[in-house]
């Protein structure tokens, strides 16, 4: 079987300082796995899409390991909440408001994503 590539117009956008960054097109996130975006302040955001098509944003520094991999980290929910797990310690940060769901004293910064 072969698959075929999504084509689609849509580019994905984060908001930063109030405006829209045009980071990738779409198709580059596929359902299930994150990438990494550099942002004009040098920093990285972690860009995900689940597979209901849902956009999320976080950074991608791992606050617990210091190294910018929470792109690479795994997808899930808890109790009906997205989540990626870091792939180096596999603490859960919470996609909708960054709080870690091990250590409620450690976040990580989102952002407002969506395809346009």
């Amino acid at each position: 079987m072969t698959l075929a590539l999504e084509t689609t117009d849509l580019k994905v956008q984060l908001r930063l300082d109030g405006d829209w960054l045009t980071l990738c097109d779409l198709s580059r996130l596929l359902p299930g796995r994150g990438v990494a975006a550099l942002l004009p302040d040098g920093r990285q955001a972690a860009l995900f899409r689940d597979r209901a098509g849902e956009l999320y944003a976080v950074d991608n520094r791992d606050p617990f390991a210091g190294a910018a991999v929470l792109s690479r980290g795994l997808l899930g929910t808890h109790r009906g909440r997205p989540y990626v797990a870091s792939p180096l310690l596999k603490q859960r940060f919470d996609l909708l408001d960054g709080r870690c769901l091990d250590d409620e004293t450690v976040r990580v910064r989102t952002y407002e994503v969506r395809a346009a």
